[in-house]
């Protein structure tokens, strides 16, 4: 709905000759409604508003003033004479150019959201709110001042001032000018005040130069990492978009063929966005092409706004040569883009969990699309829809199966938990095997890494006499014992307790803490091994603005022997001297309601397996796991993909799961129960008569309780849309979304490709 809408008549004809050379500003809002409302483009403001930029525009009756984007600029429409004008400006340049604009808009359109929505999300607050800037008067001497300089009587010392600021050959700041021509700031004020000084205030960002780190030559790659190069460097060289998907074993040399097609792409006077899954991986990877490239900008959750300000403009101003940085960093705008990567391309923190959901490899590719470049994916355990996408012939294939220097991959062994259980012999996080293989690596002067994908000391509290588990009170979760603070936490909400003494039920008091999590195992270990240095990552410790990158120093320096955490410490880390990985339990995720369980718990052995073996001592693997006869643990004790790849798809292909298929997951939910339990089954009912008369061969499995049934004080139900085209499927939630009766208190989200299913 347009602003033109509003209005419920013609202009009369003498109206529209009176228009000329009108323009007109198309507007979207961040919040309700939405728009695109057309606005007149005032003479006053020509020039300072663009597509891109963001305006301050009246709303309403009203006329309440709002912050909106302008997406278009052009000639009006048919009823530009009765169009409000654009109040102001809110920024001296535009904050979106055209790629992002072009770029946001099919994010719009793909994920099913609103363009305003997906520009506030993508340009940053810091950005927004010009953070890490100060606010600074520069003068200059106007033409027709410097024109007539001989002829103005004036006292010496304002002479002398008027005459520095002239020959200055930029604006200064009224101190600059004090210092230079060594006066007080009453000469100054008085040639302002006589109209012979001009003064323009504009906001100045503060300098935040890096030293400068040591340079390092190109590695010498051997035959199969030449080859994977000459053919990136083919696709660059062809001026056209292309996918190409590097399949390479861990510790294959991906991020050495990355560095050389990027040194090509700066030489040919353009930049490069590389994008990494962890913000633990950031800081190595930022370091690595700080040593071959001069200039290299950094964007991730953890910066500061300022931090992130700061680089935003650096890179705007075409002064980066290589961008590196998690999902939001696909964003970033680079004016001569030559080439994105994205590095461990199967991982799912690239899919965002709010608004807009977008996927950063899908938001990549069609960037690279639109901007005729290449796109660059790169993994040891591609995600399942790229690696269908290349066998479709729609991505190219490069394969790194060796090694770098052919150095052996890391024997990986499974040892059986259900055995170690019925011994009695251990009750422990470490079974007898790990134990000794610890030692072992500890005495050999080598590091471990074990892995163990859930934080927290406990992950529930049950009374063993009457049964009942301590849940959050606002989502259907059961609260973490986390040893810190001696407190219960839920970890989708972040609802905290005091962990109860007693049964709040039964009041019985011995209350019993069950299950693992990495406090736990942190604890186990420093009990074990009470004189060696260990360190725990996860989302709970590494909370402090570069915890990430100290830790991970400490670890490479030596300092810390055993590194144990989260899947943070699973991959893209390069450790020589670890020569040991155990993982603690690898079915964390294997038997989870969600058709990605098989592949997420392959990805995660798979990958923490490939941080051993990397230096000259070798290494080796301990999986400890109930189901060593699993076939995605088969496979990655073998570090077989293509066996994974080969048993998975089919399963897909049988259920009509992606990638082999689209999907659509319809989320609603609501304080009351039933209601939102009407409203999911009443929308699951006009979806189904949509996709029959549209798309019969499409389904819609549900309503249902949601996994997580009550999150966050709202009950919630979830339907899956499933069919071979991705376009019948958004088609049918649009046409029934503006059939669905209001309720404020009932919300529903629409999820294009989900990753998560709880």
């Amino acid at each position: 709905m347009t602003q033109r809408s509003l209005f419920d008549h013609e202009p009369d004809p003498w109206e529209l000759d009176a228009l000329g050379d009108t323009l007109v500003a198309s507007v979207v809002l961040p919040e309700e409604p939405f728009g695109p409302f057309d606005y007149r483009v005032p003479d006053r403001l020509r020039g300072q508003v663009a597509a891109g930029h963001r305006v301050r525009v009246p709303l309403g009756k009203a006329n309440r003033l709002v912050v909106g984007y302008c997406v278009r600029l052009g000639p009006p429409g048919g009823h530009a004479g009765r169009l409000k004008d654009v109040h102001s400006a809110v920024d001296p340049e535009p904050l979106a150019g055209p790629a992002i604009l072009r770029l946001t808009e099919w994010m719009a359109d793909y994920y099913l959201c609103r363009w305003g929505q997906v520009l506030e999300a993508v340009i940053p607050a810091g950005v927004r709110a010009q953070a890490g800037t100060r606010q600074l008067t520069y003068l200059d001497v106007p033409t027709e001042v410097a024109a007539r300089l001989s002829r103005l009587e004036l006292p010496p010392k304002q002479l002398h001032a008027l005459r520095t600021l002239l020959g200055s050959p930029q604006p200064l700041t009224p101190p600059e000018l004090a210092e230079r021509a060594q006066c007080t700031q009453a000469p100054i004020s008085q040639l302002r005040r006589k109209g012979l000084i001009r003064a323009t205030v504009r906001r100045t960002m503060d300098g935040r130069a890096e030293p400068p780190a040591e340079r390092l030559p190109h590695l010498q790659l051997n035959d199969q990492q030449q080859a994977a190069l000459d053919s990136i460097l083919a696709a660059l060289r062809s001026g056209q978009h292309s996918t190409l998907l590097l399949h390479g074993i861990t510790g294959s040399g991906k991020t050495e063929v990355y560095i050389q097609a990027i040194d090509q792409v700066v030489r040919d006077g353009r930049q490069a966005i590389v994008l990494v899954p962890e913000i633990s991986l950031t800081p190595q990877t930022r370091q690595r092409f700080r040593s071959r490239f001069d200039h290299v900008a950094v964007l991730h959750s953890m910066l500061t706004g300022p931090e992130r300000h700061w680089h935003w403009q650096r890179i705007a101003q075409g002064e980066v040569q290589v961008v590196v940085g998690a999902r939001s960093a696909v964003f970033a705008p680079v004016p001569r883009l030559g080439l994105i990567v994205l590095d461990e391309e199967h991982d799912a923190s690239f899919k965002q969990d709010k608004l807009p959901r977008y996927h950063a490899r899908d938001v990549a590719l069609q960037r690279a699309r639109l901007e005729s470049i290449p796109l660059l994916l790169g993994s040891a355990t591609p995600s399942l829809e790229s690696w269908h996408q290349a066998g479709q012939g729609e991505y190219r294939l490069l394969s790194l199966p060796q090694r770098v220097e052919n150095r052996p991959l890391p024997d990986v062994a499974a040892l059986d938990l259900r055995t170690e259980y019925r011994s009695r012999a251990s009750r422990g996080a470490v079974s007898r095997p790990l134990h000794r293989a610890i030692e072992q690596a500890l005495r050999d002067d080598g590091q471990v890494i074990l892995l163990l994908n859930r934080r927290g000391f406990s992950t529930s509290i049950q009374c063993p006499a009457c049964g009942h588990v301590v849940n959050c009170p606002d989502c259907d979760i059961a609260l973490t014992h986390h040893a810190e603070g001696d407190k219960a936490v839920c970890h989708y909400c972040d609802y905290q307790t005091r962990v109860p003494e007693r049964c709040p039920e039964c009041r019985f008091d011995g209350i019993r803490f069950s299950g693992l999590g990495t406090q736990k195992l942190e604890r186990e270990i420093q009990r074990r091994f009470p004189q060696v240095p260990s360190l725990r990552v996860d989302s709970d410790t590494m909370r402090r603005p570069g915890s990430h990158e100290e830790a991970l120093a400490r670890f490479r320096r030596g300092e810390i022997k055993i590194l144990l955490g989260t899947q943070m410490i699973a991959k893209g880390l390069d450790f020589p001297n670890v020569t040991l990985v155990g993982v603690v339990n690898a079915d964390t995720a294997l038997h989870l309601p969600d058709f990605r369980a098989s592949e997420r718990t392959f990805q995660l052995v798979t990958q923490v397996a490939g941080r051993t073996g990397r230096g000259e001592k070798g290494g080796r693997v301990l999986v400890q796991t109930f189901s060593p006869e699993h076939p995605a643990i088969q496979a990655a004790l073998r570090h077989d993909y293509l066996r994974f790849a080969a048993q998975e798809l089919p399963v897909r292909q049988r259920h009509g799961y992606p990638p082999v298929s689209a999907m659509i997951r319809i989320i609603a939910r609501g304080p009351r129960e039933r209601a939102v339990e009407q409203f999911a089954e009443l929308m699951g009912q006009r979806l189904r008569d949509a996709l029959a008369s549209a798309a019969p061969d499409h389904r819609l499995l549900g309503p249902a309780p949601a996994p997580v049934a009550k999150l966050r004080r709202r009950y919630r139900f979830h339907m899956l849309l499933i069919g071979p085209r991705i376009a019948a499927l958004q088609q049918a939630v649009r046409s029934v979304s503006g059939q669905l009766p209001t309720d404020d208190e009932i919300q529903w989200v629409a999820d294009v490709d989900p990753l998560d299913m709880q």
